[in-house]
């Protein structure tokens, strides 16, 4: 991915509210699968991480590894991914 498609995609980011959230319990399963359908419905979503978990950032990561999506931005305790689909609703510049 470009920078340019990186740079596309924190704008859209920037206002959206996180849609999964990873909390005490760290990241379970649920929290993988709702990521995932998430992602399938939206392409790009918005992960946060709470205080009060037991995970660090690099969990963006494994996360994005796990869904196999693209990590595109972490900046404090939310991270942002995205995973085209075959018919993508995001149409990413060149």
């Amino acid at each position: 991915m470009t920078g340019k498609q990186k740079r596309y995609l924190r704008s859209l980011a920037a206002t959206m509210p996180p849609v999964v959230q990873i909390g005490k319990n760290g990241l379970e399963d649920s929290v993988i699968d709702s990521a995932r359908a998430a992602l399938m419905a939206r392409e790009l979503i918005k992960v946060k991480l709470h205080n009060n978990s037991p995970e660090d950032k690099t969990i963006f990561e494994e996360l994005a590894d796990m869904l196999g999506a693209e990590l595109v931005q972490v900046i404090g305790f939310n991270g942002v991914l995205y995973k085209a689909k075959k018919e993508p609703k995001i149409i990413l510049p060149k």
